[in-house]
């Protein structure tokens, strides 16, 4: 077995001002103890769903062990779970959320994950099993943007086996997870499955290397998508200027911007459907006005103009973060609340003309309340110079869709 300490480190991509994403099993313990091993202080945190009477203790257990390395820790709880939907889908969704706030007020650029190339194979099995195309189909993303904190994956080329050999050679504990042997969740199916699948060949180390190819496949799609992008794709003020040049581009390329598009402009955990995407591209090809997935396409004197949808905002919050999108810049009194501008913010902006951005545009950006008062506006050109409104995640670069993630 190599040097996993020295492997860890270099498959980090930034290794300062960095957080570790800890539940207490093997796969994220053996990154915890290979970081420290690695000469690394991280933060470290761990997300209690509630759904498991143990998870307290196996909370405790990772604060119990960052203690012992002089590693800050915080525990995190999600108690807001509806009952509807996937479980393991929505719990997904709401820990990088929670990690995400944790890490953006900690001051932290970035936080990693403990995947592994288990994880690649048995997801690659997962959604071959659902008839996804070459990005569902790639191998995990070892790095990306996401909530305004850059994600890392530095065990994508570990296995699981290797890891638990390491901590039990090394004396560490880990916890496991009963929900791991429960066959009514699909990635326990799918990892049972595996192992029937080895003795033809088809391991996690062969199903990894095909994710592999793909990635690469997608990395090659994405850097013509970027070019295109420059040439066709303009932002402004939080809505994106599209080209008419865009309906020269291959379909394939059309396709990837729209689906970026839509999730800059209205994040999301998975792209919209394909079938959904056609019909978008086919009303768009068009010159159609249309509407998909909280994102508004209209006419603009450039091409298309696409934007937030108003009724597809979110409510009014306190910090500095709202609509999964904007960040805004200066101090914000307790009081405040963010939110969109809204006709009744544009009443009390009488120069919002002057800005030269259409009122649509306008309607659906940021703006700083006191209960009904106008505080700032800052795409407005209302407020206090002292205000901004930046967005989380650039629209150009390489920009995987969520699918990838």
């Amino acid at each position: 077995m190599t040097n996993l300490p020295a492997r860890f480190l270099k498959g980090l991509r930034q290794a300062e001002d960095l957080g570790l994403a800890v539940s207490g099993g093997g796969d994220s313990m053996a990154m915890l103890h290979l970081a420290v091993a690695a000469g690394l202080r991280p933060c470290v945190v761990t997300v209690d769903h509630g759904l498991r009477p143990e998870a307290a203790a196996e909370a405790a257990m990772v604060a119990e062990v960052s203690a012992s390395h002089g590693l800050a820790h915080e525990t995190l709880r999600w108690r807001d779970w509806d009952h509807t939907g996937n479980l393991q889908d929505e719990a997904r969704k709401a820990r990088r959320r929670l990690m995400a706030d944790w890490a953006l007020r900690r001051g932290l650029t970035t936080l990693a994950l403990a995947h592994t190339q288990d994880d690649v194979a048995e997801t690659f099995l997962m959604r071959l099993t659902r008839g996804a195309g070459v990005d569902g189909l790639a191998a995990m993303s070892p790095l990306w943007a996401e909530g305004g904190v850059i994600w890392q994956r530095p065990m994508l080329g570990m296995t699981r086996a290797e890891l638990r050999l390491w901590l039990t050679g090394s004396g560490l504990e880990w916890a496991e997870d009963p929900s791991n042997e429960n066959l009514r969740f699909d990635r326990v199916k799918t990892r049972k499955a595996l192992a029937r699948l080895t003795p033809i060949g088809l391991d996690a180390a062969r199903l990894a290397e095909v994710a592999g190819h793909l990635a690469e496949a997608r990395q090659a799609l994405d850097a013509l998508a970027d070019d295109w992008a420059t040439r066709c794709l303009t932002e402004e003020a939080g809505s994106v200027i599209i080209a008419p040049t865009l309906w020269s581009a291959p379909v394939e390329t059309q396709r990837r911007l729209i689906q970026r598009i839509l999730l800059w402009i209205a994040p999301a955990a998975y792209a919209p459907r394909g079938v959904q995407v056609g019909q978008l591209l086919a009303a768009l090809t068009a010159g159609r006005a249309a509407t998909l997935a909280g994102c508004r396409f209209v006419p603009d004197r450039r091409g298309l103009r696409a934007l937030r949808e108003v009724r597809a905002v979110s409510p009014r919050v306190r910090g500095s973060l709202w609509d999964g999108r904007w960040r805004i810049l200066g101090h914000i009194p307790e009081i405040a609340e963010l939110g969109a501008l809204g006709a009744e913010g544009l009443a009390q902006v009488p120069d919002w003309r002057k800005t030269g951005l259409p009122r649509a545009a306008l309607l659906v950006s940021p703006a700083i309340w006191d209960e009904n008062r106008l505080i700032a506006a800052p795409l407005a050109g209302f407020g206090p110079p002292s205000y901004s409104a930046v967005p989380l995640e650039p629209l150009f670069g390489h920009n995987s869709v969520a699918l990838s993630h």
